[in-house]
């Protein structure tokens, strides 16, 4: 029997295949996931509950998330927020809710991506390796080839962020975590400060949605509000037509 080709975005660190967490509350759903995952090797623990997930995650932060908006215990957007503010594990939402404006929302809450049911389990696989691709230098400190690599953190305007962690640290010590595709939006921003950088590219960082043309508008905007602070003028500025640019200077170092 052929086996499948290794996935990237291996657990490095760990030396084992990614976990994901599936937070479903169909069991059938459940079984097909973790099924369809274990034969692509990624190693997959389920929880038919957020209250369940919770626990879990307080345990061991996983590689990844497949969560569904409708849980029978808590909001799914909640679930978002909670998972969301203990650390920056990609986060693949699973709803029946296809509404543009509810794909919206799933992205504002901080989701990574957003898959309608229902879907063939192969399209999941690929979004999950794409989000683990994006997410594997940052939690692991690593380049490709498994070398520790120097960890960068960049200073402006006060603010601290690490683009490993996707910790982001405000002038007064409090800190958030980033979604991957947030932190990727802000650091290719922080790369190239006072430059005006197309929607286009910043879509190509931060994961392209191609069924949602407003997803890179919904990142800046939650990226803003973590921004924001009282009487100072915003340091991501539209330039209508163009794109998007940070307005302050930065500061790399390595540490």
């Amino acid at each position: 029997m052929n086996h499948p080709d290794p996935i990237q975005g291996r657990d490095v660190a760990a030396g084992t295949d990614p976990l994901v967490f599936i937070i479903e509350d169909e069991a059938d759903i459940r079984s097909l996931l973790a099924e369809t995952l274990s034969t692509y090797r990624f190693r997959t623990e389920v929880f038919a509950t957020a209250d369940a997930a919770l626990i879990g995650i307080g345990q061991r932060m996983p590689s990844a998330i497949i969560l569904d908006l409708g849980l029978p215990d808590m909001d799914g957007m909640e679930m978002i927020n909670r998972v969301r503010a203990r650390g920056p594990v990609p986060i693949l939402v699973l709803s029946a809710r296809a509404h543009a404006s509810d794909r919206i929302m799933g992205l504002e809450f901080g989701a990574d991506d957003y898959v309608v049911k229902p879907f063939d389990p192969r399209e999941i696989v690929a979004r999950v390796r794409s989000l683990l691709r994006r997410a594997a230098p940052a939690a692991t400190g690593t380049s490709e080839s498994g070398e520790r690599v120097p960890r960068e953190f960049a200073r402006f305007e006060n603010w601290r962020f690490e683009p490993q962690s996707h910790r982001l640290v405000d002038p007064d010590g409090e800190e958030t975590f980033l979604s991957t595709s947030e932190a990727a939006i802000l650091t290719a921003l922080l790369k190239a400060p006072r430059r005006v950088l197309s929607r286009d590219y910043l879509l190509e960082h931060g994961g392209r949605d191609d069924t949602l043309d407003r997803a890179i508008d919904v990142r800046i905007s939650r990226i803003r509000k973590k921004l924001t602070r009282p009487d100072t003028p915003p340091l991501i500025r539209t330039v209508y037509g163009s794109g998007y640019m940070l307005t302050a200077q930065v500061d790399w170092v390595s540490g």
